[in-house]
């Protein structure tokens, strides 16, 4: 049996893509910036830690190491980032350009993903990330034109679903590694 962890992965994923939505819709262009940095810095966390150590060690089988570690490092970088930068005060336009390259990243992988059938939902998965691409994509517009309510409103209910798709696949995760995980025991040593 193998480490999986996938499932945190996913339900942060969730979490940070619907904190997201709410930041692009109510808090971009706001005056209280601070209020968002410790959330942006949580999922930064968690993102970073599980999609370097899927990276570095491989610990599950087949290519999903690459699908969900490496996307996850990309989106642990960007929230890190966000993090830090409210908290500096400085300005947010320029993690648009490293979002606009880690969503396309997502997107060839949603693409592929359903190409090749990966995952047990291939579909609902691969929408998930290639709606995520879209957000990447669209990050560095949206933060030069960030007093366009209606791109705002559009990138707010695009994060909104794909936050909806990858809560649904980790809730799954959760309740299927339950049952197979339920006898697992650790190798003595």
């Amino acid at each position: 049996m193998f480490i999986n962890y996938i499932s945190l992965m996913l339900i942060n994923l969730a979490s940070g893509l619907a904190l997201l939505a709410g930041y692009v819709y109510f808090g971009l262009g706001s005056s209280n910036q601070r209020r968002w940095i410790p959330s942006f810095g949580v999922v930064g966390a968690i993102s970073l830690v599980t999609g370097l150590h899927m990276t570095f060690t491989w610990p599950i089988p087949g290519s999903f190491n690459i699908a969900f570690g490496e996307t996850t490092v990309l989106f642990g970088v960007l929230f890190v980032g966000t993090s830090l930068t409210l908290a500096m005060g400085w300005e947010l336009p320029a993690l648009g350009i490293y979002g606009f390259f880690a969503g396309l990243v997502s997107l060839l992988i949603g693409f592929r993903i359903i190409n090749l059938g990966l995952t047990q939902l291939p579909l609902l998965a691969g929408i998930g990330f290639i709606l995520v691409g879209l957000g990447g994509i669209f990050s560095a517009p949206t933060l030069y034109l960030k007093a366009t309510r209606l791109l705002r409103t559009i990138g707010g209910i695009v994060l909104i679903v794909a936050a909806l798709i990858f809560a649904f696949i980790g809730l799954t995760a959760y309740w299927v590694h339950l049952a197979n995980f339920s006898t697992w025991q650790p190798l003595p040593k």
